[in-house]
């Protein structure tokens, strides 16, 4: 039976630990360019996009090898954000495409995903054929068929512009103070740039990758530097994107933050109002806030949740029609725009509703009341099971019975890191404390 390598979101672990080796890199490179070089022609190709981490280097040329061994050319973009290489694995015409990131993880951990032609993430079928083929004989090319690589300087530039032709045709940003955190990671030149080219006065904070230092005390999941460098400088807003760019989180004025939450129904609700809303519906996951739904909910909207990852997001999106959906933690998908979350895309349009309200960012991102919600995480060790315990069943049934009638209870394993996340939303926060805290002790006993 096949090892199963792909998670929520691609390939992903520490690097040079399996699977994220060099030797797994070139197996997956050279399977996934057998199941797309299926016809023996040579005019198949793959573009790589990669952030900053320093064992991007590696995995790339692992990649490289792998693909144009079995006849795959390959068109190497360098560091560039997640949504760029859905982009441009359209616009370029090619079979594949693959982004080398591990998104908000810190640089020793990376990670391998996948594109369709078409730009969206693979599908499962897909990636569990891959998966077989990596377990057989990959046959590679005749020595006359071995593809070629060739590096390709204007991808971000490409990404920009596109990026730029979604926002509100006239408009500019001139009289905007905006600090744009970019976590040290693959937007640290491409989000600057869009941002001053379209009028706002620039405050970059992350633009100084060393390899190492990607997501380190910044970006979307450690918005402190951000919050600190408004307050020192009277910013207007902050927009804070992960290591590869495709999530986001908004900062007003006074350094308070709104997540993915806060930003999609502020979208919702202006999309709804526009007639742009399709299916007057917003997909989001399990993880949303309560609040969020109720919001909706009041606005004669409809809110559709779907599993824990923005390709199972993007997938309900693509089988209804829907043009909206996200996560919490800070993706925005937009399919009249982008293939996949964008933070950058996101952050845009976000101004785009400043401007066009006059309102301040504070304003604009208290769109609905929160339900007090608590989310832990319990580190495991690889190979446990620490939900199959006795003891662990119980604490859930327990906590889901003072629940009833008053908030609901998520618990679930992390798709992308050996972690059990713990998450409840109750109104009554002592006892929603209790009932998180009863869980993980259990879990943490027996992991």
């Amino acid at each position: 039976m096949a090892e199963k390598l792909f998670g929520t979101d691609g390939v992903r672990g520490k690097a040079n630990i399996h699977p994220m080796t060099a030797d797994m890199a070139l197996k997956i490179g050279a399977a996934a360019g057998r199941y797309f070089r299926n016809d023996g022609s040579n005019g198949h190709r793959v573009v790589i996009g990669k952030d900053t981490r320093l064992s991007g280097y590696m995995f790339e040329n692992a990649l490289t090898a792998g693909l144009t061994s079995t006849g795959m050319n390959v068109l190497l973009l360098g560091p560039v954000p997640t949504p760029a290489v859905g982009l441009l694995t359209t616009s370029m015409r090619a079979d594949l495409g693959i982004m080398i990131s591990a998104s908000h993880n810190p640089h020793h951990d990376n990670g391998i995903k996948l594109f369709g032609p078409d730009g969206f993430k693979l599908s499962d079928d897909a990636q569990t054929a891959i998966e077989e083929l990596i377990a057989g004989d990959i046959q590679p090319a005749q020595a006359n068929n071995i593809g070629r690589a060739k590096r390709i300087d204007d991808g971000r530039f490409r990404y920009a512009e596109r990026v730029k032709s979604t926002f509100p045709s006239g408009m500019r940003l001139d009289g905007l103070k905006v600090v744009i955190d970019c976590a040290n990671g693959a937007a640290y030149k491409v989000a600057p740039e869009v941002l001053w080219e379209m009028g706002a006065t620039v405050i970059p904070v992350g633009v100084s990758p060393d390899g190492l230092n990607i997501n380190d005390n910044c970006g979307s999941t450690n918005t402190t530097l951000t919050a600190e460098t408004i307050l020192s400088h009277g910013a207007d807003v902050g927009i804070c994107l992960d290591g590869d760019a495709d999530r986001v989180m908004i900062l007003d004025e006074r350094g308070q933050v709104a997540d993915g939450d806060q930003i999609m129904a502020l979208f919702a609700g202006q999309w709804a109002d526009q007639g742009r809303l399709n299916g007057d519906t917003l997909v989001a996951t399990v993880m949303s806030n309560l609040g969020l739904e109720r919001y909706l909910d009041g606005r004669g909207l409809r809110l559709e949740r779907t599993a824990v990852g923005d390709r199972y997001v993007v997938e309900k999106m693509r089988e209804n029609g829907f043009n909206l959906g996200g996560e919490q933690s800070g993706h925005i998908v937009m399919t009249d725009f982008a293939t996949t979350g964008d933070g950058l895309l996101a952050g845009l349009q976000f101004l785009a509703a400043m401007i066009e309200t006059g309102k301040s960012a504070s304003e604009l991102s208290r769109t609905f009341e929160t339900v007090p919600q608590m989310l832990k995480n319990v580190t495991y060790s690889l190979g446990q099971d620490p939900l199959s315990s006795a003891t662990v069943t119980a604490a859930i049934k327990d906590a889901e019975a003072r629940l009833t009638g008053k908030g609901r209870l998520l618990i679930r394993k992390s798709g992308t890191e050996p972690l059990v996340r713990v998450m409840a939303e109750c109104e009554d926060e002592v006892l929603l404390e209790q009932v998180v805290d009863s869980i993980v002790a259990e879990v943490q006993a027996g992991a």
